[in-house]
């Protein structure tokens, strides 16, 4: 059993998939956990029912983490109403698959601003706050195609490969001042970005998983809740995988 009492988390992308996961494990374990997501309010609003019903406390943050702006109020409100942000999880991110000659320039700054700038320029306002309390931790979510790289999913790939080098970077910047940077790279999770495939696709992938099965939200969200505890204090710049043994 991990403790978080007292500890104040921000999950973005939230409310669903690997971050509702995420959320809900954190304030089990006693953390107050600010949830940003983007556009979804159901979601949202459901999300934030399983909070009242297990008895903790999370507020909702709704807005786009690829704008600045808004990186730097939500951190900022944050602060001035907590005092103090102890645990980062930069979770939030979009998928688009097909040829990468068929997506536009827009896709291409979508999906880097999401994936990859929401997650550098919320870690570039909480970072003077870790500082000067000499602690912190901030965990990304990548994913086993940041490593290996996947046909059609060239965008998506490509944002995660980013993710894992700042992650290993900032990690080695920040160890100084007290402060822990590591990436969790699920492989196959069951989650609403799976949900395109067909019984016959879900079928034929599981089979190519040595495991014979997807993971679950909650397996990431537990290793999520290891990197928050004090049992790790030495793991820093790791990206672990979470995969069932697929790559």
């Amino acid at each position: 059993m991990v403790s978080l009492q007292g500890k104040i988390a921000l999950v973005t992308g939230g409310t669903r998939g690997i971050g509702k996961a995420i959320a809900l494990e954190l304030i089990k374990e006693g953390a107050t956990v600010i949830i940003n997501y983007s556009k979804d309010d159901i979601s949202a609003e459901e999300t934030y029912k399983e909070v009242q019903e297990l008895g903790g406390y999370a507020k909702l943050y709704k807005g786009d983490i690829s704008n600045y702006d808004f990186c730097k109020e939500m951190i900022d409100y944050i602060i001035k109403t907590f005092g103090k942000i102890d645990i980062l999880i930069n979770n939030a991110a979009v998928s688009f698959r097909g040829l990468f000659m068929d997506f536009s320039s827009r896709n291409i700054e979508n999906i880097f601003g999401i994936n990859v700038f929401g997650a550098m320029y919320l870690s570039k306002e909480v970072i003077p706050h870790m500082i000067n309390r000499g602690t912190g931790n901030i965990i990304n979510i990548s994913s086993i195609w940041g490593e290996s790289g996947a046909s059609c999913e060239v965008l998506y790939s490509s944002t995660k490969g980013a993710i894992n080098l700042f992650t290993k970077s900032l990690a080695k910047e920040l160890a100084p001042m007290g402060i822990r940077v590591n990436g969790i790279a699920p492989g196959v999770i069951d989650t609403e970005m799976n949900s395109f495939l067909s019984p016959e696709e879900r079928e034929e992938l599981e089979n190519e998983i040595p495991v014979g099965r997807f993971g679950d939200p909650k397996e990431v969200a537990e290793l999520v809740l290891f990197l928050c505890s004090e049992k790790c204090t030495y793991i820093n710049g790791q990206i672990l995988k979470i995969d069932g043994a697929m790559l």
